[in-house]
């Protein structure tokens, strides 16, 4: 049995998920800009290993416990929350006002996909 509900097992999961996808995506654009493409490409997909290590088990600890659009929005809110922690502490870009209003939509989607009981 688990200590903590599902959801929150799941929830968690994919924000450490993100984390890891996050650098796969876009830390060589930082750290490996001066190396070859297929060295960021390598790298990446080592990184993009674990990221699946944990949104795999996310994905089958949360359905049914969230609806698969609930796990999908729930996905891309923690993304983008991970993104911007991201892009302002790793990439040492300043966090815009567009941000906020992109967080505003996704607030919105979240509304949509949890008001009714998930399915």
């Amino acid at each position: 049995m688990m200590a903590f509900p599902k959801p929150v097992v799941a929830l968690a999961l994919l924000v450490g998920s993100n984390v890891f996808m996050t650098f796969a995506w876009y830390g060589h654009l930082g750290s490996l800009r001066d190396r070859p493409v297929w060295v960021a490409v390598l790298v990446s997909w080592g990184i993009a290993f674990f990221e699946y290590c944990l949104q795999v088990p996310a994905n089958r600890i949360g359905y049914g416990a969230l609806s698969l659009g609930q796990l999908k929005v729930a996905q891309e809110v923690i993304t983008m929350f991970v993104f911007i922690a991201f892009s302002a502490l790793y990439m040492k870009r300043p966090v815009s006002r567009d941000f906020l209003y992109a967080m505003l939509c996704m607030g919105a989607a979240t509304y949509f996909m949890f008001r009714e009981k998930a399915a």
